[in-house]
This record gives structure tokens, sequence and C-alpha cells, in this order.
């Protein structure tokens, strides 16, 4: 059973990538290491010099297959290739017992990346280079982290980044996490009953946990997102955005007059109206915020003499004040489509605060309206009775 046991390892695979992925990773991986060795050979002093360290092919399968890994960004790659490759060839020169200079240039190596935040598993490898290959490597003594390491590195760098991000369309590298700034005075208070959890969960569950996990902190909480999302999706079953929407949604142009869009808000006890072009394409959003906004009140005018006066329409020619819903509405609209599931709805809603959200079809045309309620009334099975 434990032989059995022992061969089903070789049913896992380390990379979950697609076949597609893989080769053009395996591709990357070959023309990277081809150029390196070529370029440092065209830059070398004279041809005594190595063109290509060992090491180098452990960082392109790290940096081309897992490039999301916190060891595969550019200052642990960098750092870490060339502080190792400082404390080898320091070993090399002063440590003539082979046993003891591998030893402390593998530990001291090591130590020194911890200590700069640049760890990276193959700079380890870099410092043995130097004690490994003898004569060879010591005789052009701190040369060598110059030539090859630092030409190697740097070339290696360069198309890493061209690779993943305009080739293979992956972000390198990663963006860091954000930090939030800690303001002395009006600060605002984020709800603390948000659905999911937030980067400060995720953080002190790391830090907890006292355990490595190589990707960082974006793209795990995009996955654990994820996993969320597909959790819902299997307890509530396929619900889309279309099946709880509003489809009768009251809605104005570009052109519409501030005064009668205020008028259809009154009448219909709306929050927010849709604005459409010709084509019925969603162009942005007046709320009732839009309206006060140009109100400009000082200390001899009340807010309701002031408000009549902006909304009401201009008997001139010429106009002081906008007198179109497109000149005062909110352009940058969120919109979702009527095929999303209603999860894409949670975070939007609870998160982020959106009262209301546009639904449009494959042609971006609005086919309805989602409020907070339809979400509610989704999440716990229960209908709402508008035609009651």
């Amino acid at each position: 059973m434990k032989i059995i046991r022992l061969f089903e390892y070789f049913t896992i695979d380390p990379v979950s990538f697609s076949l597609k992925a893989k080769l053009l990773s395996l591709l990357a991986c070959f023309c990277s290491i081809f150029f390196i060795a070529l370029l440092t050979k065209i830059v070398s002093p004279w041809p005594g010099y190595p063109m290509i360290i060992a090491s180098m092919g452990a960082s392109a399968i790290i940096l081309f297959f897992i490039p999301g890994s916190p060891l595969a960004q550019p200052w642990p790659f960098v750092g870490g290739q060339l502080v190792s490759a400082l404390v080898g060839i320091f070993c090399a020169l002063n440590i003539t017992e082979t046993s003891t200079a591998a030893a402390t240039a593998v530990g001291g190596s090591v130590l020194m990346m911890l200590f700069l935040r640049c760890l990276h598993p193959p700079g380890a490898a870099t410092s043995l280079t130097p004690i490994m290959a003898g004569t060879s490597i010591t005789s052009l003594g701190y040369s060598f982290v110059l030539v090859p390491v630092a030409v190697n590195v740097m070339v290696m760098l360069v198309l890493v980044i061209i690779v993943n991000r305009w080739v293979m369309g992956r972000p390198y590298p990663s963006p860091l996490p954000v930090k939030k700034e800690k303001r002395q005075r009006h600060n605002m208070v984020e709800p603390s009953h948000q659905v999911g959890f937030s980067e400060q969960d995720l953080n002190l569950a790391l830090k907890d946990s006292d355990i490595f996990i190589d990707m960082t902190h974006a793209e795990l909480s995009h996955i654990l997102t994820q996993v969320e999302r597909n959790a819902f999706k299997r307890i509530k079953g396929n619900i889309l955005c279309a099946d709880i929407m509003i489809k009768d949604v009251i809605v104005v142009e570009y052109g519409t007059e501030v005064e009668q869009a205020w008028q259809i808000m009154r009448t219909h006890k709306l929050k927010a109206i849709p604005v459409l072009d010709r084509a019925r394409r969603v162009i942005g959003i007046i709320t009732w915020n839009d309206f006060f906004k140009f109100v400009d009140l000082n200390a001899y005018e009340s807010f309701q003499d002031k408000f009549r006066g902006f909304i009401r329409r201009t008997a001139d020619v010429k106009a002081s004040k906008p007198e179109a819903v497109g000149l005062i509405m909110t352009s940058s609209v969120v919109t979702l489509s009527d095929t999303m599931h209603i999860t894409e709805l949670v975070s939007l809603m609870s998160i982020h605060g959106h009262r209301q959200i546009p639904i449009v079809n494959s042609d971006r045309r609005l086919v309805g309206m989602v409020y907070q309620a339809n979400l509610i009334a989704a999440l716990y099975n229960e209908q709402l009775s508008y035609e009651h």
C-alpha cells in the first residue's frame, strides 16, 4: 500500500497551468537562458569570463512558472542573486577549507537575504559557485559579482518583465499590498460587519499560522474571494442578475431638462435614474447629490430658494447654470451584465456602497435595474411583491 501511495504523488501537478501556458513558459526559459549567455559573452571584458551562472536556470523556472511568488519579485531576484554572489566570492577568497567555505557561503547568503528581505532560493546556489568552481572564478575576484552575475540578472529581469507582462499577460511585478495611511484627524470609519474577509483578517491569519504561502497577498485574496463566490453559487444556485432585476425602469436622456428630471424623481420617489443615449446605452446616472452639488449657499439665501432657482428652467436664451441632465450627471457609472451571477452584486452593494446597479445586455443596452432590496430578497429566497 505504501508503494501505491508513493506513486500517487506522480499524478499531482505542482503547476496548475494549461498546456499552452506551460509551453509558453518553457519557451520563455529557453529563450532567456540563450539571450543571457549571448549578451553576457558580448559584454565580457575578455574570453576567460564565464557567460552564465548555473543558478540562473533555477531562477528562470521560478520567474516564468511562478511569477506571482514573493520569491520571484524583482527585489528578491536581483538582491538575492547579487548579495549571494558577494558572500560567495568573499568566502572563496578568505576560507581555504572547502567544506567550511561552502557552509559559510550558503549560511551567510541566506542570512543576508533574510536581513535585506530579498530571499531568492537560487541565490544560495550562486554563493556556492566561486567555491566549487575554484580558480576559474576566484581569479576574477570581486568582478565576478558584476560579470557574469549582475549582467545575467539585469538581462533576465528585462526579459521576465517583457515576457510576463506583454506575452503571457501576467501582472508582473505583482502589485504591492496597499498600506493604509494613519491620519490624526478626519478618520473615515469603515463598516465593521462586511461580507467576506478584509485584508487585516488575511494578514492576521498568516501571522498566526506562521507558515510561508508561495503567492502574494493579492493573489491569495483573489483566490479566497473566488472560493467564497463559488460556495455561494453552489448553495444558492445559478441566480443571475436578469432573474432579480426590475425591468420597468424609469430613465432620462442627456438632454432632459434638470427641472423635469427632478419632478420625475419626486413623483416616483426615486433616489437615482439612469441616463441613456438614443441607443439605450447607459452614459451616466443622476442622483440627489448631483442636484445638490450645484447649489451654492451663502449667508443671505435659504437652501429652498437656492435649490428652486437652480432646478427652474431659465427663460432667457443664455443660461448661467446647467439646464440639461447630461451636464450634472455622474458619468462614471457601474453596470453589470444580465448574465452575471448575483455574487457580483454582493461586493458592489455591501462593501462599495452602491444602492442600485443598472443591468445591461450583450449590446450594452439597459434592460433593468437591481436595487438593494432585490438582492436581499434573493439572498433570503424571498420574492418582492411590487405589483401589490
